[in-house]
């Protein structure tokens, strides 16, 4: 497997993963944010650019979800490994 292939492989698995873990903290809607421009990295890089434009478009609509998210629940757990901020 090529080092593309690779990069492609280990984004898309994390958004997979990130996204299963979303309800757990709002951390994991903007890791889910990062794993989906990583995508979109990938679809530009492999020449796929609709692919690339879709997974940036839905980077957009989770980094939307993280900020109203943590908007709405300012006293959120942070994930875990995470320190809390704050008093």
């Amino acid at each position: 497997m090529d080092p593309l292939t690779t990069f492609g492989a280990t984004a898309v698995t994390a958004m997979l993963v990130f996204y299963a873990l979303e309800d757990r903290s709002a951390w994991f809607v903007m890791a889910f944010a990062a794993a989906c421009l990583a995508s979109s990295a990938y679809g530009f890089l492999q020449g796929a650019w609709p692919f690339g434009v879709v997974e940036l478009v839905w980077s957009v609509i989770a980094l939307r979800r993280w900020h109203l998210r943590r908007t709405a629940h300012p006293g959120e757990q942070p994930a875990p490994g995470q320190q809390a901020t704050g008093s």
